[in-house]
């Protein structure tokens, strides 16, 4: 029996990586998440382009999920081939080569009232 779960494409609309923090970093800098988790037993390959609304979008952003492997990818972290502006609204399509799952968390810690989000992406295919 096939118990392969997840999908090959996802999205997540809204993205926002705020430009301060409050707190010691890296912990409770603000930042943006994606959590992909590769439950097949082959790597998964991830390309990840981001959206804006005033200009041609960014990537792909390239990398890789070890068969059977979580990672925890901060969006704030991405370099190549541009880093990610902070205060900018963005959104991102996650493309994988194998089925993969992709959770998305907003940490927002602006003020010492941190804020934490996370939902699951949308999948499709």
């Amino acid at each position: 029996m096939d118990k392969t779960i997840g999908r090959t494409r996802w999205a997540i609309a809204e993205g926002y990586i705020p430009g301060r923090s409050n707190g010691p970093a890296p912990e409770l800098e603000s930042h943006e998440a994606c959590c992909i988790l590769n439950a097949t037993d082959d790597d998964a390959n991830i390309r990840i382009r981001i959206y804006y609304e005033d200009r041609e979008p960014a990537g792909p952003y390239t990398l890789t999920v070890p068969a059977r492997r979580t990672k925890h990818l901060r969006f704030n972290e991405l370099q190549d081939p541009e880093p990610i502006p902070r205060d900018t609204p963005y959104a991102s399509v996650i493309e994988s080569d194998v089925p993969i799952v992709v959770q998305h968390t907003r940490l927002d810690s602006r003020q010492a009232e941190n804020a934490l989000m996370s939902t699951i992406a949308y999948s499709q295919a």
